[in-house]
């Protein structure tokens, strides 16, 4: 049923949920000022207020001015409320809160309950300075050989000054993409090809860090470094099946250097230990033939000085060692005897082998001391006894 259409018909007293008595033949909306007016009417039942019993218009007025109060109290009311929560905050304990004065820096906070005055202190940002982030960069950049390569580099930081992080730059992150990136354009551009993707990426590494670390203290951002890496560096897609191949020669090449090493350690020591054991057997014949030599002179001059003492004795004992000598190398011994026809032949290797004394069927002449040593252990003694027999068996043969 509407507002407007009386429950029985034609009862013109009902009125509408406003309070307003409907209106003959008219079905459109209530008045506006009619429903402000009864609004303020029972707000000022509700907090106290109402017509002051008098005059219509003095009550009018005074009910206007009561309503203006209530609001404004109302106001003043929510707006100490929203006040007194503005002005308590905590920081937890792995943030900085960066606070605000009138729009300029005050003080960072530390973690806890903290009062702040409201709307004069502001809390700008709350920083986290104990998270590790991660930024994450892939480029091709140009070497110093003029080559292309491929990099992919992760950088691990944290935001060690707050006020620094949240004031100094507007996007810190941003910054630090940029130094990065800038930075290891810097030191890929210094190295040639193969430093970039073999042996030289660890330095490379060290001096990026060390680059960027520098640029973020001059930018004065708050950012300090936790780590960086360079996970990979690779040649172009185009190119990558020759690198493959120069990467796999290097290889070979480094193979057989280990095997040629390897084989040289093997050898040289060998080579090293005959060539000493020459040089020492060389030099012990050298101290030996001096030392014969020396022994031979000294010797010479030892029978010298006894040939002038005594000639003949000297004389006779160099023929009877000589004798020996020769006696000593040889097994037969063939005399020629002077004006015979027949040759004496005297077999000394039977002299040395029998042990007993005499003359044997074979003409054989024995040791005078008649015991079976060998002739190269008989004395000077004996050796002249022998020759005096082999002498007269000379003489002998020669007077038949």
């Amino acid at each position: 049923m509407a507002w407007n259409e009386p429950p029985n018909g034609n009862n013109n007293n009902d009125q509408d949920p406003w309070g307003n008595r409907r209106r003959k033949g008219n079905d459109g909306p209530p008045d506006l000022d009619e429903i402000f007016k009864q609004v303020n009417e029972k707000l000022n039942k509700w907090l106290g207020g109402g017509k002051k019993k008098g005059g219509g218009g003095s009550g009018g007025t005074g009910g206007s001015g009561a309503s203006i109060g209530a609001i404004f109290g109302i106001l003043l009311v929510v707006f100490v409320a929203y006040a007194a929560y503005d002005s308590i905050y905590t920081v937890d304990e792995s943030e900085r809160a960066v606070v605000l004065r009138l729009g300029e820096f005050s003080s960072v906070q530390l973690p806890g309950l903290h009062f702040k005055v409201p709307f004069i202190d502001q809390i700008d940002q709350k920083v986290n300075v104990t998270e590790v982030r991660s930024l994450r960069l892939q480029e091709s950049m140009l070497t110093g050989d003029e080559n292309i390569v491929s990099v992919t580099m992760s950088v691990e930081y944290r935001a060690a000054d707050a006020e620094k992080f949240a004031l100094n730059v507007q996007q810190p992150e941003t910054s630090l993409a940029n130094a990065a990136e800038s930075a290891l354009r810097h030191v890929i551009g210094s190295a040639t090809l193969e430093q970039a993707l073999t042996v030289g990426r660890d330095q490379i590494q060290v001096s990026v860090r060390q680059r960027l670390q520098n640029y973020l203290n001059l930018y004065d951002v708050g950012i300090e470094l936790a780590q960086l890496n360079i996970n990979d560096t690779s040649p172009p897609n185009q190119v990558q099946a020759a690198f493959d191949d120069v990467i796999t020669a290097r290889e070979d090449q480094q193979r057989l250097i280990n095997e040629a090493q390897a084989y040289a350690n093997q050898i040289l020591p060998v080579a090293q230990g005959q060539a000493r054991r020459q040089l020492e057997e060389a030099q012990a014949y050298r101290e030996q033939v001096v030392a014969n030599a020396t022994g031979e002179a000294d010797r010479f001059t030892d029978i010298l000085g006894a040939y002038s003492e005594s000639p003949e004795v000297t004389r006779e004992r160099l023929y009877l060692e000589s004798i020996s000598r020769i006696y000593a190398n040889t097994n037969k011994v063939l005399v020629d005897v002077e004006g015979g026809n027949n040759m004496m032949y005297l077999p000394l290797d039977q002299l040395r082998n029998n042990a007993s004394g005499g003359q044997t069927p074979s003409g054989q002449v024995l040791s005078p001391t008649g015991s079976g040593s060998n002739v190269n252990n008989l004395s000077s003694s004996e050796v002249r006894s022998l020759t005096d027999q082999i002498l007269r068996e000379i003489d002998r043969r020669r007077a038949n």
